[in-house]
């Protein structure tokens, strides 16, 4: 039954996807479970958490730059990588490439930085955003010649795609507007769905993830978004154990990501 369900919702997947996915999984869900428990990948609010030996930073703004752009420019070439390859494939290629390239001018245009980030923990998000881009654009050239799913779910993809990209473009809008630039201070986020949750854009960012899914109904892409969904609730659940516990008055009703539940 789950079977032939799985089979109208996505393309057949080949063993190299498969194996492709379990991978995917396995290693941003274990990443997740591990933010969650307290170890938190070393950026943001937490730059200076836990000792490192490491001591070769740069800028916060170069750090994320170099996060973000190896992936835009890999969804840029795809279009020249992989030509004429219908409109799913289209479509997908231009999801992953608006998002990475929103995130990169968001690093320039939008967000404040006030400290360093170690140059490892870049070149790690950095892979590791690189990889996963190459590896769903590659999973979606892998469909050619297969039957199509039998519910077709692209254009609904585009809408929660649009929805989650506009959304954490609203929130990272209403964060850099907390302080100004080289003001190191922290405060409570307010507005949007801050108010419900302390990491919204992460939520818009899970479903701008949902939204591709959906266009490109490979297993891969639907493991990376399960995966990157973990991650970021970690993520988010160490965000708000963070803030309760440099803010006395956090409102204890604030949840780190799903309203009114996580």
């Amino acid at each position: 039954m789950a079977s032939s369900m799985s089979q109208g919702l996505i393309y057949p997947p080949t063993l190299v996807v498969t194996i492709m996915s379990a991978i995917t999984l396995a290693f941003l869900g274990s990443n997740g479970i591990t933010e969650m428990r307290g170890k938190q990948l070393q950026y943001s609010k937490f730059w200076n958490v836990g000792s490192r030996k490491s001591t070769f930073k740069v800028s916060g703004r170069t750090g994320m730059f170099m996060a973000y752009s190896p992936a835009f420019l890999f969804g840029l070439a795809s279009f020249f990588l992989f030509p004429n390859e219908g409109l799913r494939f289209m479509l997908v290629k231009s999801a992953l490439t608006i998002h990475f390239f929103k995130r990169t001018l968001e690093v320039f245009f939008v967000h404040k930085y006030s400290g360093s980030m170690f140059v490892d923990v870049a070149t790690m998000i950095s892979l590791s955003y690189f990889t996963q881009t190459a590896l769903m654009i590659y999973a979606q050239h892998l469909t050619r010649g297969l039957q199509e799913p039998l519910v077709d779910l692209t254009y609904v993809g585009i809408a929660i795609f649009l929805a989650g990209l506009s959304g954490n473009f609203y929130h990272h809008c209403l964060l850099s507007r907390l302080r100004g630039e080289g003001n190191k201070e922290y405060k409570i986020p307010k507005g949007g769905l801050f108010d419900l949750v302390i990491c919204p854009h992460y939520l818009f960012e899970i479903l701008g993830f949902v939204g591709v899914s959906c266009i490109a109904q490979t297993l891969h892409a639907f493991s990376f978004t399960i995966g990157s969904a973990v991650l970021l609730m970690g993520r988010s659940y160490g965000t708000r154990k963070w803030y309760l516990s440099k803010f006395e008055d956090f409102p204890k009703g604030v949840k780190a990501v799903i309203p009114f539940v996580f």
